[in-house]
């Protein structure tokens, strides 16, 4: 008998400590094999005028201030971001270059329309290769360039803000017929400071980049467009989606991109803060 009670004694024993591991695997089921938390990475999809500095400062800067984040960004014309949201693209933040972009998609409930911020202000400038002589001295004789680049107005802010610059002038069509439509404002930028164009029309922050990186201006500013001469001034809204399955780090990471460290970091760039 008190072999067999010996034998019970072991048997309870192996089941208890069995019942205590898988619990103890059950705890640390959100841990790696490490031990160590996973990390929260986000999908910001955000204009091309906004990757250098995302890319080279504020993803950075918020990474380092929030260890369990990992930030990474998708850019493209606004346009093209918006229909790649419409059709499933998992991003947790948008942040456009035109409020238009940023409206339809509230309007589809895609974006969630409290978390809408218009954040930052731009310029529309018209620039041409450093050092090339040109006829053209500003908007108003830019069909006297042979070649001119601008972004699709179908697709690309920069683009649709140029056409409404163009037709108050009266002279769209005139340059339409000799321009290169550009697929983002960055496809536009280059097309100008390589020469294949000799002129162009982008964002401020878009010349101002360009001549940062490297020793070599590359692009000389002509005009900066009034904001008299567009439907709309030039503002930057961020939005988190409503489909976010992270929506405590995507507030986080709009919160630091209204923080005084930020809004530094995008006038250093050549933006300014919006004032409502």
């Amino acid at each position: 008998m008190k072999k067999h009670g010996v034998i019970k004694k072991c048997i309870a024993l192996a089941l208890g400590t069995t019942l205590i591991m898988g619990v103890a695997g059950c705890v640390s089921s959100g841990a790696d094999s490490a031990g160590t938390e996973t990390e929260t990475t986000l999908l910001i999809a955000a204009a091309a005028s906004l990757e250098a500095t995302f890319e080279d400062t504020l993803i950075p800067m918020f990474e380092e201030a929030n260890p369990g984040i990992q930030v990474e960004g998708t850019y493209a014309s606004s346009g093209d971001l918006q229909q790649q949201i419409e059709s499933g693209l998992e991003a947790d933040l948008f942040m456009s270059a035109a409020t238009s972009n940023m409206d339809a998609l509230v309007e589809e409930g895609l974006i969630d329309e409290a978390s809408v911020v218009n954040l930052l202000k731009n310029d529309v400038v018209l620039i041409v290769p450093e050092g090339v002589e040109t006829g053209v001295t500003g908007f108003a004789d830019l069909a006297n360039a042979d070649v001119v680049a601008i972004g699709d107005p179908e697709s690309v802010p920069a683009g649709k803000y140029a056409k409404e610059i163009l037709d108050g002038l009266g002279i769209y069509d005139a340059v339409a017929e000799k321009a290169s439509f550009g697929n983002s404002v960055t496809e536009v930028l280059i097309w100008v400071a390589e020469g294949s164009a000799d002129a162009g029309i982008v964002y401020s922050t878009d010349a101002l980049t360009e001549n940062s990186n490297g020793d070599e201006k590359k692009v000389t500013v002509l005009a900066t467009a009034d904001d008299s001469m567009m439907e709309t001034p030039v503002i930057y809204p961020v939005g988190i989606t409503s489909s976010t399955t992270k929506k405590e780090a995507a507030q986080a990471l709009e919160e630091f991109l209204q923080s005084e460290e930020a809004m530094n970091v995008f006038v250093e760039a050549g933006f300014t803060v919006n004032q409502p």
